[in-house]
């Protein structure tokens, strides 16, 4: 029994069960020139409210999203305007298989554009990355099913910018617009 000063027992340790759990590493697919965003949501819907999001915010972007449902059928829901995008995205969302996950895959747009707008979007828990990066999805299974613990987003750092990677990084943000 755990027992807290002046407040009397707080629970019978003998009642709670401890399970163990699998810790893997899915390596997310990016097809060359694609971004990638994978979140946690809450409920079906999200699948129509992210499209719209997308297709409202750029019309040229080409995407493909797949969620990952975590109740009654539990399905893997799909759309998009880009079919190898769909089938890509759809394949990264069976390979991560975490309840209430979702990936897109876009080209022809950057995810700095959509973030802020899919972070509000109400269903949507959790940004774990927005990248173009290799990515690797940490997960934790159990008996009942998939979590994702985190992600890794390309690789570690291998030092600390010079002037001469400050004035590159300042230069490539202006060559692509982001900067005036």
């Amino acid at each position: 029994m755990l027992v807290a000063p002046n407040i009397g027992y707080l629970c019978n340790l003998q009642e709670i069960e401890v399970k163990t759990m699998e810790l893997k590493s899915v390596a997310v697919e990016i097809p060359e020139g694609a971004n990638v965003i994978i979140g946690h949501s809450h409920f079906i819907k999200t699948v129509e409210d992210l499209h719209e999001i997308l297709v409202g915010i750029s019309g040229s972007v080409k995407f493909g999203l797949a969620f990952c449902e975590a109740s009654g059928p539990c399905l893997i829901r799909v759309t998009g305007n880009d079919d190898r995008l769909q089938a890509i995205a759809t394949k990264n969302a069976q390979a991560i298989a975490a309840g209430h996950s979702f990936v897109i895959l876009m080209q022809q747009a950057f995810p700095v554009n959509f973030l802020n707008a899919i972070k509000q979007c109400q269903e949507v828990c959790t940004i774990y990355c927005a990248t173009a990066n290799p990515v690797e999805v940490i997960l934790a299974e159990t008996a009942q099913g998939r979590g994702i613990l985190g992600v890794i987003d390309g690789f570690s750092p291998k030092g600390v910018e010079t002037p001469e990677d400050v004035k590159h990084r300042k230069d490539f943000l202006r060559q692509i617009g982001y900067k005036l």
